[in-house]
């Protein structure tokens, strides 16, 4: 199971002392000082969000062996090119956690300070978080309903989520699909884990407004999660918060880290610990859920401090990589549409789905990063800014009325 760290494991060694390049010619062929950014983004954790997302994408195709809610004839080795790409065909549902991990890591980093100084409140939080994730969801639920009516006519059944009812409508709409009110996976069934990420938001927000900004308090999250676990309590929404705290500790050890003299030792031992931990337990450990997501915990953490460091990069491949980032949630959340827009293409020229082809899998993950491309640039940007836009100018406009009424 702990193959599952090899991808990212690659990511972290590559470019453990710097950004690898061809070593130039002559002194005229060297990149020119504008063509190189010595960068704080944390582009290394763009690509680490890309890869967790592509691992996603791998893990669903087999949704083209799925006949109402379960495969047929299912076999994982059978899948497209499972042979180069077996540890996202096997271990791609883990994505998931990275991302929540990750998530952590950056509202951490973000956050942390301006929520428990006030400077950021609940409003301009929450606004943030809804004019990020709130208009593509909307509209991605909407295609998925439309397209789960034309296959369910031609079926008799929904493809794969069968939740599709209007209370599952409604708590999908609301972001609150895995709360604990549903009966089974609904419509785009992917937003579960945003759903319970939102969650982990409105915890996030509360603990640093009303108790801190502690490490102790990551510390003690850590603990009750733990609790949670030995007491057998099935709530994602508990995993969910979990992960998102061991990666605010990530952040915060990154603060407090990255301008030490002694950042190279920590380089090498962060290395160290990311490169012989799975060996020492590989085929040591049972290969079950709760053992999986406890060395996620462990692993994660000092994954992402290692690739949250400072590198220089072409300007080009900066741009590249803040791209597939970029994608991330879109396509996330198009995947699934465009995998039962074919199933109900396939339905309705009467020919079984080819999932055993090469070319269906490059035309399903093609479309789905092309269609994420354009529209992150073309519609979740825009929405996005638009609607912080218009928040800003009207808070703009209530400070301008309030200045003016204390004048009188």
């Amino acid at each position: 199971m702990f193959r599952a760290a090899a991808p990212l494991l690659w990511i972290v060694c590559v470019p453990y002392s710097k950004i690898v390049r061809i070593k130039p010619k002559s002194f005229s062929q060297m990149p020119s000082s504008s063509s190189i950014r010595d960068t704080n983004k944390l582009v290394g954790l763009e690509v680490i969000r890309f890869i967790s997302a592509l691992a996603v994408l791998f893990w669903h195709y087999q949704h083209f062996w799925f006949v109402g809610d379960h495969p047929v004839d299912f076999v994982r080795e059978s899948q497209p090119l499972y042979s180069h790409f077996s540890v996202f065909y096997d271990y791609g549902f883990y994505g998931v956690q990275v991302f929540w991990c990750l998530s952590g890591f950056i509202f951490f980093w973000k956050y942390r300070q301006s929520i428990d100084a006030g400077s950021i409140g609940a409003s301009r939080f929450f606004l943030l978080r809804f004019s990020r994730l709130y208009p593509l969801h909307v509209i991605t639920l909407l295609l998925v309903a439309a397209l789960q009516i034309g296959y369910y006519n031609q079926q008799g059944y929904y493809f794969v989520y069968q939740a599709n009812d209007l209370k599952h409508f409604l708590l999908q709409f609301l972001l609150a699909s895995h709360w604990g009110f549903q009966a089974g996976y609904s419509f785009n069934g992917p937003i579960w884990s945003i759903s319970v990420e939102v969650a982990a938001y409105v915890v996030f927000f509360l603990l640093l407004r009303h108790v801190g900004r502690s490490v102790l308090v990551n510390l003690a999250v850590l603990v009750a999660y733990a609790v949670a676990k030995w007491a057998h309590v099935p709530s994602q929404i508990v995993d969910c918060i979990a992960f998102f705290y061991a990666g605010g500790l990530s952040a915060i050890a990154f603060g407090n880290w990255r301008n030490s003299e002694h950042q190279a030792k920590l380089n090498s031992l962060l290395l160290a610990f990311l490169v012989l931990t799975p060996l020492a337990v590989y085929g040591r450990v049972p290969n079950t859920e709760p053992v999986v997501h406890l060395f996620l915990l462990l692993w994660l953490p000092p994954m992402l401090l290692l690739c949250a460091r400072k590198l220089s990069v072409p300007a080009r491949l900066q741009s590249m990589m803040e791209a597939a980032g970029n994608m991330t949630y879109s396509s996330y959340l198009i995947h699934f549409p465009i995998q039962l827009a074919l199933a109900w293409y396939f339905a309705a020229v009467g020919k079984p789905i080819p999932y055993h082809s090469t070319k269906l899998f490059l035309l399903f993950m093609g479309l789905t990063m092309l269609s994420a491309y354009f529209i992150y640039r073309l519609f979740e940007l825009p929405v996005q800014n638009l609607i912080r836009g218009q928040f800003d100018g009207a808070s703009a406009e209530r400070t301008v009325l309030g200045a003016a009424a204390a004048r009188q």
